[in-house]
């Protein structure tokens, strides 16, 4: 028992993603430079900050979209950038991706589009496909709805049936993109007891850009804080102890979320 708690605990210390000297943007705009950060094996990895400060262009970097405008992104040991097609293609089916909307095929059942990835990239026969999509329906919680469209399931549900259909070829990482936009504060917390089952059971690593704070301190278990105007990342650490002892006003302030005075009253 000693030595399985050993290897789980080695495990959750494996580096899985990494940056370094990561600078992204568009053409010849900089939106963010200089970035050097670690994920770990099983974290909640939460990318944050205020309104435009590059979470999404960073996010967008990190799964192959976009092409860094210099430095390195390793994925599970292995260089993103400058990786052949087909390495990328190797890379990038390491992990999976939801994204604001869902991104749900409407016109096919919550089974369908979780059995398309394993059709599209598997030569398993459709008996075992089937198998494998129930499974993941079932492990997010949506065992019973497998017949039904995105339209007729609730916003947290398609929510789930994305999550289901990201795990399909069983990534180590999974990306999600403002995962609790537009879900009552009930549905979200479902969703981040989901997330942390996921991570902490499955040991899925999650890296996730979001700005709802509830759902930061309930799940991340270190968040990268981006700044917009300095153009790179100003604090790293656990959320709860930046909230009490970051030095710089713009973490304190939006952490406690208060209004950053630059001004002193005349």
């Amino acid at each position: 028992m000693a030595n399985e708690q050993q290897t789980q605990g080695d495990d959750r210390r494996q580096v899985v993603i990494r940056a370094k000297g990561l600078e992204v943007g568009y053409g010849k705009t900089v939106v963010l430079t200089g970035l050097e950060f670690e994920v770990r094996r099983g974290e909640v990895f939460v990318i944050l900050g205020g309104s435009g400060c590059g979470k999404s262009t960073l996010l967008k970097n990190m799964i192959g979209l976009y092409e860094p405008l210099a430095g390195e992104i390793e994925l599970q040991g292995r260089n993103l950038v400058g990786a052949s097609a087909a390495e990328r293609r190797e890379i990038l089916r390491g992990i999976g991706v939801t994204y604001q909307s869902g991104a749900l095929f409407g016109s096919m059942t919550i089974l369908q589009n979780v059995r398309l990835a394993l059709q599209e990239f598997t030569d398993l026969p459709p008996e075992a496909i089937d198998l494998i999509a129930r499974m993941k329906l079932g492990l997010v919680g949506l065992r019973g709805s497998e017949e039904k469209l995105p339209a007729e399931l609730s916003g947290g549900m398609r929510k789930r049936a994305a999550i289901a259909r990201a795990m399909a070829l069983d990534p180590a990482i999974l990306f999600l993109d403002e995962p609790q936009a537009g879900l009552d504060p009930i549905t979200s917390a479902e969703l981040d007891q989901l997330i942390l089952s996921l991570a902490r059971d499955l040991g899925i690593t999650f890296v996730i850009v979001t700005h709802e704070l509830a759902s930061v301190f309930a799940i991340a278990d270190r968040v990268l804080f981006l700044d917009g105007k300095r153009k790179t990342a100003v604090a790293m650490g656990n959320p709860h102890d930046l909230k009490r002892n970051s030095k710089d006003p713009l973490v304190r302030s939006f952490f406690r979320r208060e209004v950053l005075s630059t001004e002193q009253p005349a």
